[in-house]
C-alpha cells in the first residue's frame, strides 16, 4: 500500500514539474495562460499534499526511527525501537546495514528494518566534489525511502550524523504532518573538527547547519543534563535528558554461563584457553575457569588472569595508545616482584583505526599480559562484560557533553571502570565511588596496580570489591522504566 502511494505521489510531483514548465512557456503568450499555469500548479501541488497526509487509524500507532549509520552498532536507537514495540507502536527502522542488530530487534514481529546504502560521492576531482556530491545523493535516497513508508505519527532521529538527515527529515516531517524527534548523542560537527580542525569551512558550515535545522525539531532528547544546558544556552533548543541506561541483558554473568562463554571464546581466540593441557585430564578448563567432571560443577580457578575489557568504535576521540603505555608498565611491575595478576586484556569493537593499533599491538612482547580485539555478537557482549574484572574506559567526547554508552553497559553489570577524565564525565563516574578516573597513562597503570592487587582476594576486600559492592547496593534505573519517563510522555501529547 505504501509503495501504490509513493507511485502516485512520484506521478503527481512528475505532473506539477510538467505544469511548471508549461506555465513558463505559456506565460510568455498572455496572462490567461498565465492564470491557468498558476491554478493547475495549485491544485496539482493541494492533491500531493493530500496524499502525503492522507491517515489513517493505525497512523498514531506509527513510528519511523532512523540512524544514518549502521543499525547494529547504533544500541541506543535499537533500545528506542524495542521500547517503542512493547508499548505497541508499529517500528519503522530505517538505516544502514551490516552489522547484525540485537536478536530482540530481529525477532520483533512489530519492527520493520528498512537497509538504506551508504552513498558515495564522485571518487574524481576535488575532495569537497565528492563529498557535496555524496550529500545530494544521500538526501535523495532518504527523501524516497521516507515518502515510501505509510505515514508516521513520529520520525525519531539519531544525530550525529545528521549531514543531511536533519534537514530531510524536516522536510518529509512537514510535508506528512508527523513529529520531528531529534535525539542528540553529541554534535557533528565536532567530531568533523577532530580530522579537519575547529576552524575549517566545512566545519564551521557543519555547526551552522546543525544549529539552524537543530531548531525545526518538534522535540529534543540528550544525553547529559550539560548538552541540554548547552543547547539551550547557545541554540535555544530545549531538549529533555533521557540519560543512557542498560536494559536488562546487563548484568553480572552466572560463573556457569562465563565458562561457556569462555569455551566457545577460547575456539578462536586463543587468549581464553588454558595454558598447559594435562594429559589424561577430562575436566573442562579455560584460562579462567573449570568444569568438574563428577558432578559438572563449575569454579573459576584459583590462579587465574584478571579479565580487563574495553568497548571501542576505534575513532579518533579515544587515544589507545594510553591503554598500551599502561599495559607495558603494568608489565614492568609484575616482572619486578609485584603481587599482581596476569592480565588478559579484551578490546572488542569495530572502527576506522583498528588496524592502526593492532599493528602496535602486535610489536608488543609481553610475558604477563595478553592482548586481543575480538567483535562479538550482540549477544555475547553483555555476557562478557558481566564476565570481567575490571573495564576500562578511553572515551573523550568531542564535544565534552556526551556520556560513553560503554560505562552505562559496565555499569548495568557491576563491572567497576577507570575512565579518562572529560568535562562531564562526573555525572556518571563518581571517583572513589563506583570507579576511577585518569588523566594520563600513568594514573591509569597506578590504578590497574592499586585495584589488582593481590588478586583475586581483592575481588572481596579491596577497592575492586567496594566499587563492585556500590554498584550492587546503588541498583539504578533501567532503560525501559527511564524511558517510560521520559520519552513515552511526548509521543503521547496532543
Amino acid at each position: 500500500m505504501a509503495d501504490a502511494g509513493a507511485s502516485m505521489t512520484l506521478a503527481t510531483i512528475s505532473l506539477i514539474g510538467f505544469a511548471l514548465m508549461a506555465g513558463f512557456y505559456l506565460t510568455t503568450l498572455n496572462a490567461l495562460w498565465t492564470l491557468v499555469s498558476v491554478t493547475v500548479t495549485a491544485v496539482l501541488v493541494s492533491q500531493l499534499l493530500r496524499k502525503l497526509r492522507r491517515r489513517d487509524a493505525l497512523t498514531e500507532r506509527r513510528v519511523c526511527v532512523l540512524v544514518l549509520g549502521d543499525i547494529g552498532r547504533s544500541p541506543r536507537m535499537q533500545y528506542h525501537a524495542l521500547s517503542l514495540s512493547k508499548h505497541g507502536y508499529s517500528v519503522t527502522f530505517v538505516g544502514f546495514p551490516g552489522t547484525k542488530p540485537h536478536q530482540d530487534v530481529i525477532g520483533d514481529e512489530m519492527i520493520t528494518i528498512i537497509p538504506i546504502t551508504e552513498l558515495k560521492g564522485l571518487q574524481v576531482g576535488p575532495r569537497m566534489v565528492s563529498y557535496v556530491t555524496k550529500v545530494i545523493l544521500q538526501s535523495l535516497q532518504l527523501l524516497l525511502v521516507l515518502l515510501k513508508t505509510d505515514v508516521q505519527s513520529h520520525i525519531l532521529m539519531q544525530n550525529p550524523p545528521g549531514l543531511p538527515s536533519i534537514v530531510v527529515t524536516w522536510l518529509v516531517c512537514g510535508l506528512r504532518g508527523s513529529r520531528f524527534i531529534i535525539d542528540w548523542h553529541n554534535y557533528g560537527y565536532t567530531i568533523m573538527a577532530l580530522s579537519h580542525g575547529p576552524d575549517h569551512p566545512i566545519v564551521r558550515l557543519a555547526q551552522w547547519y546543525e544549529q539552524l535545522f537543530g531548531r525545526l525539531s518538534s522535540h529534543n532528547l540528550c544525553v547529559t543534563n550539560a548538552m541540554k544546558e548547552d543547547l539551550q544556552n547557545n541554540w535555544n533548543i530545549r531538549a529533555t535528558t533521557l540519560y543512557d541506561k542498560p536494559p536488562a541483558i546487563f548484568k553480572e554473568t552466572s560463573v556457569d554461563l562465563k565458562h561457556q562463554l569462555f569455551m566457545r571464546l577460547a575456539k578462536t581466540i586463543p587468549q581464553f584457553r588454558v595454558c598447559g593441557e594435562r594429559p589424561g585430564d577430562e575436566t573442562e578448563r579455560t584460562a579462567f575457569t573449570c568444569r568438574d567432571p563428577s558432578d559438572l560443577s563449575v569454579t573459576l580457578t584459583s590462579g587465574r588472569p584478571a579479565l580487563l575489557i574495553s568497548s571501542t568504535s576505534w575513532t579518533e576521540d579515544e587515544d589507545f595508545s594510553i591503554l598500551l603505555k599502561a599495559l607495558e608498565d603494568y608489565e614492568g611491575f609484575v616482572k619486578a616482584g609485584a603481587s599482581l595478576p596476569s592480565l588478559v586484556c579484551v578490546i572488542t569493537g569495530k572502527g576506522p583505526q583498528k588496524d592502526h593499533y593492532r599493528k602496535l599491538i602486535d610489536t608488543l612482547s609481553f610475558e604477563h599480559v595478553k592482548i586481543c580485539t575480538p567483535w562479538l555478537e550482540a549477544e555475547d557482549y553483555p555476557v562478557l562484560l558481566g564476565s570481567a574484572d575490571l573495564g576500562v574506559c578511553l572515551h573523550k567526547s568531542s564535544s565534552g557533553l556526551d556520556l560513553p554508552m560503554k560505562v552505562v553497559d559496565m555499569f548495568g553489570c557491576c563491572l567497576p571502570v577507570c575512565a579518562i577524565h572529560f568535562y562531564c564525565l562526573h555525572e556518571l563516574v563518581k571517583h572513589e565511588e563506583n570507579g576511577l578516573i585518569f588523566k594520563d597513562s600513568e594514573e591509569l597503570s597506578g590504578q590497574l596496580k592499586s585495584l589488582l592487587w593481590d588478586f583475586p582476594d581483592c575481588e572481596d576486600e579491596g577497592k575492586l570489591g567496594q566499587f563492585r559492592g556500590n554498584l550492587r547496593a546503588s541498583g539504578g534505573q533501567r532503560w525501559d522504566q527511564n524511558w517510560d519517563q521520559n520519552v513515552l510522555p511526548l509521543l503521547t501529547a496532543p
